[in-house]
């Protein structure tokens, strides 16, 4: 049996993906086609059944290489910011960090004080942040740079650990 680092095998499930949608396309086409009455349909190279065969190989591959990857994000750890995560945590931290990130920067471009305008015809409304905007500008550019620390860590991980699976029909 083959073997692969768990960085390639990530790769790798993107690349079956694809193929089965692909070879799910091609069973549409290779399925029906369309003549005059009285005309011969030509056959396609490929029938419903040879796609169909070389869809079940690949998602049960892809299978096998879910249950590998999976189990392989919940056995190893890394460490971050003193703290042991299992691979599975630390992809979700590192999701949780950028949507941290995301809403802060958002936070960090308010306006402190801010005229709202046609709100009321008789009295000046304001909108007041009651919060620093600058703080949470800061923050945002230091919790952008953990989850990119973060992933970086993952990702050199996942090129330590080696999966039993025979990737050569893929690559």
């Amino acid at each position: 049996m083959g073997k692969i680092n768990l960085a390639e095998a990530v790769k790798l499930k993107s690349i079956m993906t694809k193929m089965i949608h692909e070879l799910e396309d091609e069973i549409r086409r290779v399925a029906f086609t369309t003549i005059e009455k009285g005309e011969f349909p030509e056959k396609p190279i490929r029938n419903v059944q040879q796609v169909d065969d070389e869809l079940d190989v690949v998602r049960k591959d892809a299978r096998l290489l879910d249950r590998l990857m999976y189990r392989a994000n919940i056995d190893h750890t890394i460490s971050f910011k003193n703290e042991e995560l299992t691979i599975v945590e630390a992809i979700e931290l590192a999701t949780q960090l950028r949507a941290k990130a995301r809403l802060y920067k958002e936070l960090g471009t308010a306006v402190k004080e801010e005229f709202q305008y046609g709100m009321s015809e008789h009295t000046s409304i304001y909108q007041i942040a009651l919060f620093e905007p600058e703080d949470y500008r800061k923050k945002a550019i230091q919790i952008e740079r953990d989850a990119h620390k973060l992933s970086n860590i993952i990702n050199a991980k996942n090129y330590s650990i080696i999966l039993d699976f025979d990737d050569e029909n893929y690559f």
